[in-house]
């Protein structure tokens, strides 16, 4: 990485304390002198013998001087939320400015003199918006935003132990200090909702959310391909994937949160600090009411539930009738079978979510989404009357850790599903594949056929990279789900005379419902969880497919760490650079299998053969992700998929297939080019090797 790239890291270390505080362990140091003649200098930190890289800052005291607009108008450590219209607005500013820089070294330069200046928060994210996006800064890569904001991530408790731990120690100690976190977390066994606290509250989970909304943002003219029908499928997988950890607890499936008017159940106290200053974020007692939002410290319009339920009523006389319509009074029709244009599921995504910029009628479709996380981020507090700051909902990188997270998604995801089941069944020449047949297919570990094994790991990551513990290393060892590897193995005869590329599709369910019933079509429909896509080529005759897990489509890599980043001097283009070769965005490996049960659970696989031909997107040459393209696309590309989203479970299904009823996923199988299969999901309840 070269050198002002490697400095642009150092600006996300210690968000909250002043940009002339030393870095990477005392080692980095930012030197805003107005003298920019004066050469960097190597020194050494009084008392320490710990040699301290200077970088100087020339003065650029035109900076702070230009108009940042209202970038400033976030509060210094207070919360940012990218669901609140003046905060988008804000972050679209300081974007704009940072995106004006020349190169890396003008982005050091300004973004050293704004830091400090603008909300930390704000300013980890427009930093991080703009290093992904500049041609430049390709070869740039961000460092875990839970190292960032460990406060976010970890309980306060643990942070304060770890404060403790450092006040009590021989300050010429160097040893790190390591503080424990999991698999508590939160809160007890003794409400339900809280034996999926180990899920809701998983780093990677709630880190991936808040960068698929960084790669995805609304209000900032970054209307990437099939943006919409992505913020539809991505949440929709999540959604699922929810539902299925709950059926291996006994749990039922997930409730909408349908009626605004009546109390919520099941109250989050989060337990965390927006900053080491001891600002908490606010907390939902049980069987608390949505409000109408009247706080007047956003600058925001007050908003009425009756105004998300008007919004919500508008968007559904939209979908039933097949067309919206657009500020100019045309229709704009809705339909997933065009041959060119948005589908209709895109439409619906961009008004839904919603984007202000790409909304086909935003005045009139209203901020649904959005404004349905505010209310309920603010619901402790409407009023403002207690000068409470927002609850976890209000942030993308701690929302997921709500229970009410998944019950409002549950809404959101049956307003598209409404949508979706309007749509006409896919054809059997549609579903099937000529020539190509599954004979076999099934998944092996460690050389044990179809039982899969889940269990605890850890992960350590730098708390004291983003939090000052006075200059001592501390280091948070998180415990998490995970899972041992697996392949897959298919078993495939091409009759054809020459070699066919095919897109080969994985799901994964669970066959028995919250009964011991085994689920019908419709009933399983929405819970296939997509586990991996890719593409192989088969020759005539029988071909032998072999898929690692480690290699879907859905996931990234483990975050990376500060130590990580600093530690990478490989060249970009190497094969060894393919760890660090991703845009960071991508469903954690780790959460790929759900948890299953001690006695095993039973799952269902499911596969599926398409023509490559017909999946295929003509791309130019561009910057590709390495992983996690299902979730995310493919970096300032369309996405690499010409199917919907979720195909194909997106629809209902055809009355009849080969003269048949289909009434089960596994009427599919009846097609060659489909099979599905029977495993088993073992959780160990111990710690895997």
């Amino acid at each position: 990485m070269e050198k002002n790239q490697k400095n642009l890291l150092y600006l996300f270390e210690l968000p909250y304390d002043p940009i002339s505080l030393p870095r990477s362990g005392g080692k980095i140091h930012f030197d805003l002198e107005n003298d920019a003649s004066r050469p960097p200098v190597v020194t050494t930190r009084l008392g320490s013998g710990i040699p301290v890289e200077t970088t100087l800052v020339p003065d650029r005291g035109d900076i702070l001087s230009q108009k940042l607009g209202t970038a400033t108008s976030v509060p210094l450590g207070s919360p940012f939320s990218f669901f609140i219209k003046t905060h988008r607005q804000a972050a679209k500013e300081l974007c704009d400015f940072f995106m004006e820089t020349k190169n890396a070294e003008d982005l050091l330069q300004v973004a050293a003199r704004v830091h400090g200046h603008v909300n930390e928060t704000l300013f980890v994210y427009a930093l991080s918006f703009v290093m992904l996006r500049k041609k430049e800064l390709q070869n740039s890569r961000l460092p875990s935003i839970i190292e960032v904001f460990p406060g976010k991530f970890i309980l306060q408790e643990q942070l304060m132990k770890a404060q403790l731990e450092v006040n009590r120690a021989d300050p010429n100690e160097t040893t790190p200090i390591v503080v424990e976190h999991g698999p508590e977390f939160s809160g007890t066994h003794l409400k339900p909702e809280h034996r999926l606290a180990y899920w809701r509250e998983d780093y990677g989970i709630n880190a991936h959310h808040w960068h698929w909304h960084l790669v995805y943002p609304i209000d900032m003219n970054a209307n990437r391909d099939r943006k919409g029908e992505l913020f539809y499928y991505m949440h929709q997988q999540m959604i699922a994937r929810y539902d299925m950890e709950r059926l291996c607890l006994g749990l039922p499936r997930v409730q909408k949160l349908e009626n605004w008017r009546a109390p919520i159940k099941d109250g989050y106290f989060p337990k965390l600090t927006l900053n080491n200053s001891g600002r908490v974020w606010g907390s939902r007692q049980d069987d608390t009411t949505m409000q109408d939002f009247q706080r007047n410290d956003f600058n925001l319009d007050f908003t009425d539930v009756t105004d998300l339920e008007i919004w919500r009523s508008r968007i559904f006389d939209a979908t039933h009738q097949g067309f919206m319509i657009d500020r100019q009074g045309e229709r704009v029709m809705l339909s997933d079978d065009v041959t060119s244009g948005k589908r209709g599921i895109d439409i619906l995504g961009d008004a839904l979510e919603a984007d202000s910029n790409i909304s086909v009628n935003f005045p009139y479709c209203g901020d649904l989404h959005n404004m349905g996380h505010v209310l309920i981020a603010f619901s402790h507090d409407p009023d403002f009357a207690h000068k409470e700051d927002m609850a976890v909902m209000g942030d993308t990188s701690t929302a997921m850790r709500d229970p009410v997270f998944y019950r409002w998604h549950k809404f959101v995801d049956d307003t598209f599903q409404e949508y979706k089941l309007m749509q006409r069944p896919y054809t059997e020449e549609e579903l099937n594949l000529s020539g190509v047949k599954i004979e076999r297919a099934g998944v092996v570990r460690n050389n044990e056929a179809n039982i899969l094994h889940t269990g605890w790991n850890t992960r350590l990551f730098e708390a004291s990279r983003g939090l000052d513990f006075n200059g001592r290393s501390v280091m948070v060892r998180l415990t998490h789900l995970d899972h041992e590897p697996f392949n897959y193995h298919l078993q495939v005869s091409n009759s054809g005379k020459g070699i066919k590329d095919v897109t080969v599709r994985v799901f994964l369910a669970p066959k028995f419902n919250a009964r011991s019933q085994e689920m019908n079509f419709m009933e399983q429909r929405i819970l296939w969880a997509e586990m991996d896509k890719f593409t192989v080529s088969l020759k005539p005759g029988s071909n032998h497919v072999v898929r690692s897990s480690k290699d879907s489509s859905i996931t990234n890599t483990e975050e990376l760490t500060f130590r990580d980043l600093e530690n990478s001097n490989i060249d970009p283009a190497s094969p060894a650079a393919t760890p660090f070769n991703f845009c960071g965005c991508g469903w954690p490996q780790h959460m790929l299998l759900p948890r299953g049960r001690p006695e095993g659970m039973a799952f269902q696989l499911f596969f599926m053969l398409t023509d490559y031909a017909q999946d295929k997107v003509v791309q130019e040459a561009t910057r590709r992700c390495a992983n996690g393209v299902s979730f995310c696309g493919i970096q300032d590309a369309k996405y690499p998929d010409t199917r919907a989203m979720g195909f194909p479970f997106d629809r209902r299904p055809p009355v009849s297939l080969l003269g048949q009823s289909v009434n089960t996923a596994a009427d599919y199988a009846r097609l060659d080019n489909a099979y599905i299969h029977d495993i088993s999901i073992k959780f160990l309840a111990e710690k895997l090797n």
